[in-house]
């Protein structure tokens, strides 16, 4: 005969909700449960002096003469007060210490110290991160000797381990995880377990409409593959496995700036949009991009790469300096490097649906001011130098509508104190009139090419009120698009009415180049 319940052994560590309360109930109560796996192995022989010791210790402390003197008191105050007619026939004082091996067990309590010191607390004392840390240890102590029973199958399953507990502990603990025999299952939104986690063994729960899709990231790919992709997915890319939709950029200024040119312009937050901005801080998309596939993670990727065209004449001259010269030629190499990575990053989505590349004709910082932005960054100059030369000269650079030369400049610029840097002081000077350059645009409305009406709502009402903020004449035509707006919001009107009316209520405005897509 084969018990089902004794061959399989099956844990749940259950989300970390309110850790206190599970100790303070005796049915959750993870230090009652190991007592009690325990008790059973200890005879009841061992036992009974034990429980003698508890009852003689309660007779002892009822037979207290303070103790007999209150209960003579309660009961002699209770006749004078309600009669003899009224009051309870009998009364005792007695210890509620338990004198049973299972109730014992039950008034015991952990106590723990996170300081140095000796002092030790009950659970509720701790830390939310060290309560939870605690129980968890038990939980998995609770498998260990549900395991070592030897059952046919082994059961782990851990729910949201990540709330409260410290990142390290998050990467070091899941990192160490492992029992022999043993089907370990947990699930989690952080990308620090994610990170320590073997891609092969991640499967990714997504929605598709009104059904769960489950996508498992290494089918299909080579060891080799899987080997580069683990490397790239640190704490801060792994984040792509939980992601609605992606757009990878390979650098800083990208990380830092499209997230606010979309919050000035848009008015909403990529996250908001329900787009992850991943910064692969590198061209190498494709060790990440690979996991976008019908056979892997079904969901929308946009690549942002800059193809570093030229915007100078690179030929030679004999009366070249030696720094023109080797300013010429580094600028030939990226466009040749560019020109080679467009091949292949063009041969690599061709043919896959869920993959998308948008290129720079030159690099970030120039096709920024390409785009219409010469105001953000002549704004930005005077935090970059401070001689009054210096910024007059960048300042008729960057107006001057040569590429050479304010493409060059924007280029010294951000190379002064590094792009990362120059990004972060560039942001400050963007506002709601900035020009969202067409291939982001383009990689954005890829990764996310339907908005719901709620936030198509938002945006068109946020243009409307900046466009009434710089044309005080428009009051009409502003008024008269809210209310199209209104009737949209409703489902009076679809969007390519709307999008219509809106080009009426403010013509000319830059969010029209976002929605042809709806039309």
């Amino acid at each position: 005969m084969l018990s089902l319940t004794k061959e399989v052994s099956f844990t749940f560590i259950q989300a970390l909700r309110d850790v206190v309360a599970e100790f303070h109930n005796n049915r959750t109560n993870p230090l009652l449960t190991l007592l009690k796996n325990k008790s059973g192995e200890i005879a009841p022989a061992t036992m009974k002096p034990i429980v003698e010791k508890v009852k003689e210790l309660n007779t002892s402390i009822e037979a207290l003469e303070d103790v007999q003197t209150v209960r003579s008191d309660i009961r002699n105050t209770m006749k004078d007060a309600a009669g003899e007619t009224y009051s309870p026939a009998a009364m005792s004082i007695k210890s509620d210490l338990p004198d049973e091996a299972e109730k014992l067990f039950q008034s015991l309590r952990l106590f723990v110290g996170e300081s140095e010191g000796a002092y030790e607390g009950p659970i509720h004392e701790l830390s939310l991160g060290g309560a939870n840390l605690i129980y968890l240890t038990l939980k998995l102590l609770e498998f260990q000797y549900q395991s070592a029973r030897e059952p046919v199958a082994n059961f782990l399953l851990i729910e949201e381990p990540e709330a409260h507990i410290h990142t390290h502990i998050q990467k070091t603990l899941f990192d160490r995880i492992s029992y022999a025999d043993t089907q370990i299952i947990y699930s989690t939104h952080s990308t620090h377990i994610s990170e320590v986690s073997k891609i092969g063994s991640v499967n990714i729960l997504g929605k598709n409409g009104g059904t769960c899709e489950a996508y498992q990231p290494a089918t299909g790919l080579s060891p080799t593959e899987i080997i580069h992709v683990q490397r790239y997915l640190d704490a801060v890319r792994s984040n792509l496995l939980f992601a609605k939709s992606v757009v990878l950029v390979e650098g800083d200024a990208e990380e830092i700036l499209i997230p606010v040119m979309f919050k000035k312009v848009l008015g909403l937050s990529l996250d908001e949009l329900g787009i992850s901005l991943i910064n692969v801080r590198s061209t190498g998309f494709k060790n990440v991009a690979i996991l976008f596939h019908d056979e892997r993670i079904r969901k929308l990727c946009s690549v942002v790469t800059d193809l570093d065209s030229v915007f100078i004449d690179t030929s030679l001259d004999a009366a070249d300096s030696d720094d023109v010269k080797s300013y010429k030629k580094k600028c030939q190499g990226s466009h040749d490097a560019g020109a080679r990575r467009k091949v292949e990053l063009d041969s690599f989505v061709e043919g896959n649906d869920w993959l998308s590349a948008h290129y720079a004709t030159h690099t970030f910082e120039v096709d920024f001011v390409l785009a219409g932005n010469v105001e953000p960054a002549c704004a930005v100059i005077p935090s970059v130098y401070v001689d009054p030369p210096t910024i007059a000269l960048a300042e008729q650079e960057l107006r001057s509508g040569d590429k050479a030369r304010y493409g060059k400049r924007m280029l010294t610029m951000a190379a002064k104190d590094g792009k990362g840097w120059f990004a972060i002081m560039l942001a400050d000077m963007l506002d709601h009139t900035t020009v969202i350059p067409r291939y982001i645009r383009e990689a954005v409305l890829f990764a996310q090419p339907r908005l719901s009406t709620e936030l198509c709502f938002n945006i068109f009402s946020y243009r409307l009120d900046m466009f009434a903020r710089t044309h005080a004449g428009a009051v009409a035509q502003v008024e008269a698009g809210k209310a199209v707006l209104q009737r949209y919001r409703v489902g009076e009107v679809d969007l390519p009415t709307v999008s219509g009316e809106m080009r009426t209520a403010m013509p000319g405005d830059q969010i029209h180049d976002f929605f042809p897509v709806h039309a």
